[in-house]
């Protein structure tokens, strides 16, 4: 196995569940309903001004909203009370399993760089990772396979003979474009999203181990 290379919110930390509900609990103080179903669709795609769309559609609903700057000052401060504190469930016992067996490991995000370097740095993962690579570095974010495949660049690592960790549908595309072994370990926020072209599917990073992802690269 010559790399494995994960993406990074939702599968190495759950920023997920505090970026839709920092949205959420702003939409319910102002007497509007944000649904998960019209949420989920755009997780796994990263786009610049995201955050200020769902403040639009809010503008959309409610008569009295709040101005831009109270509502990203308010969902920030939301985000910053509920992102956690640690990786996901398993994660960090396979990155050391990783680096006991030699394996390389890289992150593969769609996301800028002013967020996945600091969050990886904050949760004390940074050290297990060879390569960050993140939508800053590459022309197209995910569902095209870029991301991917300038992560194996950087590890000197076949993307053929490499195992891609993810979440989402568009991160599954992306990774199987570049040619990796997928497994998917959806989010509850990304249960919904077509993940068949995986691999393999487990609920948690603690079902994985290096044997078993050294098995998706057998004939």
């Amino acid at each position: 196995m010559a790399a494995v290379i994960f993406d990074f919110d939702g599968v190495i930390l759950d920023s997920e569940t505090p970026e839709f509900e920092s949205h959420r609990r702003i939409y319910e103080r102002c007497g509007a309903t944000l649904t998960v179903e019209e949420w989920c669709h755009q997780i796994g795609i990263y786009t610049e001004g995201e955050e200020k769309r769902w403040f639009l559609r809010l503008c959309e609903r409610v008569s009295q909203a709040p101005s831009h700057e109270e509502y990203d000052a308010e969902r920030r401060r939301h985000f910053a009370e509920l992102v956690p504190g640690e990786p996901r469930r398993g994660i960090r016992e396979l990155l050391e399993a990783l680096r006991d067996a030699g394996v390389p490991a890289g992150i593969a995000s769609s996301g800028p760089a002013r967020w996945v370097v600091p969050a990886a740095e904050r949760i004390g993962i940074t050290p297990l990772f060879r390569t960050i690579v993140t939508g800053d570095d590459v022309a197209r974010g995910k569902p095209a396979p870029d991301v991917y495949l300038e992560a194996a660049r950087r590890l000197g690592a076949d993307p053929a003979k490499s195992v891609a960790i993810e979440d989402s549908g568009p991160g599954v595309a992306s990774a199987r474009a570049a040619g990796l072994k997928t497994v998917a370990i959806p989010h509850w926020l990304t249960e919904r999203h077509e993940l068949s072209a995986a691999d393999l599917r487990v609920a948690h990073a603690g079902e994985l181990t290096v044997a078993r992802l050294a098995t998706l690269l057998q004939p």
